[in-house]
């Protein structure tokens, strides 16, 4: 993942009060953070992540706020410096200056005055015979609405009066005025962190929005998801090349191959991609073409515009594609003939279109139960699956293959993949017109590409699979576990526990014996190959000797208060469903009947000692 902010990019951004506040990174706009204010957004563009900012006041002369950077020594101020107590924070706590009437801390000499530890200046100063003794805070609802509107400071102003007008700050232990100087700060303080958009960034920020679109799945469920299916990096990417083709047996050898089903807007997909590293897209900004580039430049010498990239993005990629479907179905001229085969750095080599652009390795293959799959929260990190050609440069472009349930199942009543389409010799496409010539290369690319996931897909061979759906998991198991080869690891997530108690007992070791001992009259006769199919029936829904090790899980991580002095576990955290997982392995069952032999020592020694006696 870059380590700088990018334009067009997805970050997070943490405030004061903790709320996180996501959104796209757009240049030349102003990024608004409601009661704290606003910024242009080209002040934190190619700046590192993790940058603690602080809005100052406008210049007299300007119409935005400006960004400073807090240094560490300036958030950590109480922890780093020695000199300070616990109950001082950036210099902002009252002290007194009387000594003589300490005992009466009501008394009209008792004088509080802010003091700023880096240069010693005093800030502000009160007399208690100015405030009102019958309340706690004298100041008034207008007047802080009043502080609020001028912003001095940073909101620095508006925590030093509100404590010096507190007329029980005396009274407060230390503790307990660390934690009103706290809840004053995080409130009115100007302050926010640039955060990168992770996957745990995500789901965390999501569970507060809308948790039922992910399913309640918590940042811990994730972890336990991604290590029990054992995702990682399977191997090099193997690209399938015009020139260069891969065997099918080697195909199938070829490891890191997952299968998912995911239910939760592509949350699970990204989670599983950022573990395997095709999450992220290498290059730090996408090269101008050279069309788009002579388009800009006719547009800066003609009009004076501030942005012209973004009113230019998508009409200029619709004149691209344009552009390039002409100059692909045009009839080759002996001038084209010649650029073509002259050498050409910026230009690309055209594509075969009867080998479909997909990795063979470290790929995922999502299986979805609708026309198109949701993947919404893909388009966070750039790649949208509705509309890949805006993004062919991104690793899930090559690495992630969608299904449906109904060409996995039955293929041959999906349209798609069953109506091929003709070869056409290049005699006959050139007397055709340009949009029919379009609209063919089209559909063959559909079907191509359509051929080769099922296709591929139905071999199986897959190192894992992980679920996180609504579906009757039992339904899922019986086939998906075909698919798996060998030593393949299971993780399926639930929001409820009662589906995963029911496939466990599936695989349960009574069943598994009952199914060796007195298999189903169905399953008598058939081959390990057709067992593997075997629909179940209702005592055996599924075949229990197709996977081993089935339990079941749950973990969740508690937040804690870590505070000198102050640490323990939070009393209160977020509802809603618990999460289970189930995990399992696939293995292949072993042909003809399996004996044990040795001698049995034991037995004889029980024998031999019963004889003594």
């Amino acid at each position: 993942m870059d380590s700088l902010v990018q334009p067009h990019g997805w970050i997070a951004l943490k405030l004061p009060s903790g709320g996180l506040r996501v959104l796209q990174v757009t240049p030349n706009t102003t990024i608004s953070l409601g009661k704290y204010g606003s910024f242009p957004s080209n002040l934190i563009i190619h700046r590192p992540y993790h940058l603690t900012y602080e809005l100052q006041d406008k210049q007299p002369d300007e119409n935005f706020n400006r960004l400073r950077i807090v240094p560490a020594s300036e958030l950590y101020s109480d922890i780093l410096s020695p000199d300070t107590s616990t109950n001082s924070t950036e210099g902002e706590t009252p002290i007194t200056n009387d000594e003589e009437d300490v005992e009466n801390p009501l008394s009209t000499g008792i004088e509080y005055s802010l003091v700023d530890p880096e240069s010693g200046a005093v800030v502000a100063r009160t007399d208690r015979a100015e405030l009102d003794a019958s309340a706690r805070q004298t100041l008034s609802t207008e007047q802080i609405e009043a502080l609020k509107k001028d912003g001095t400071d940073a909101g620095r102003d508006i925590i030093a009066k509100l404590m010096l007008s507190h007329t029980a700050i005396d009274q407060k232990t230390e503790y307990s005025l660390a934690k009103y100087k706290l809840l004053k700060t995080k409130k009115y303080i100007r302050r926010f962190c640039v955060l990168p958009m992770d996957v745990p960034m995500l789901a965390n920020w999501q569970l507060e929005k809308d948790a039922t679109k992910i399913l309640d799945i918590r940042e811990e469920m994730i972890a336990l998801l991604g290590c029990w299916a054992n995702v990682h990096f399977g191997e090099v990417d193997q690209c399938e090349d015009a020139e260069t083709q891969v065997p099918e047996q080697e195909h199938l050898r070829t490891p890191g191959r997952w299968l998912v089903v995911d239910d939760t807007a592509g949350l699970l997909v990204a989670a599983m991609a950022e573990r395997m590293g095709i999450l992220y897209s290498p290059d730090k900004e996408e090269p101008i073409s050279t069309h788009r580039r002579e388009s800009l430049d006719r547009l800066e010498t003609s009009i004076d515009v501030v942005d012209p990239t973004a009113k230019l993005s998508d009409e200029d990629d619709d004149v691209k594609m344009t552009t390039e479907v002409q100059q692909q179905d045009a009839p080759d001229s002996e001038s084209t003939q010649a650029d073509r085969r002259a050498p050409n750095s910026d230009s690309k080599p055209r594509r075969n279109h009867s080998q479909p652009p997909f990795a063979q390795s470290n790929t995922l293959t999502l299986i979805h139960a609708n026309q198109q799959p949701n993947l919404a929260f893909l388009r966070d990190y750039g790649f949208d699956i509705n509309n890949p050609t805006h993004s062919p440069n991104h690793p899930l472009a090559t690495h992630l293959m969608t299904i449906s349930w109904l060409q996995l199942i039955q293929p041959e009543l999906d349209n798609t993949y069953s109506s091929a389409l003709p070869n056409v010799s290049s005699e006959v496409l050139r007397s055709w017109k340009a949009n029919r010539r379009g609209t063919y290369y089209r559909k063959r690319r559909r079907w191509v590409k359509t051929r080769h996931i099922v296709d591929t897909t139905r071999k199986g061979e897959f190192s894992g699979l992980v679920v996180a759906s609504t579906m009757d998991p039992i339904s899922i198991m019986r086939y998906a576990v075909p698919l798996l080869a060998g030593g393949a690891s299971i993780a399926i997530y639930s929001q409820s526990i009662e589906p995963l108690t029911a496939l466990v007992d599936c695989y349960s070791i009574a069943r598994r014996a009952a199914w060796v001992a007195n298999p189903p009259e169905e399953a008598v006769g058939k081959t390990p190959e057709e067992l593997e199919q075997w629909s179940g029936n209702d005592e055996f829904p599924l075949n229990p000797s197709l996977v081993l090790g089935a339990s079941l899980q749950t973990s969740r991580v508690r937040k804690w208060q870590v505070l000198p002095g102050r640490t323990h576990p939070l009393m209160t955290s977020r509802g809603g469903p618990e999460g289970y997982v189930f995990t399992a392995w696939r293995v292949k069952p072993a042909e003809g009947k399996v004996e044990a032999r040795g001698k049995a020592r034991t037995r004889k020694r029980k024998v031999e000692e019963t004889t003594k006696e």
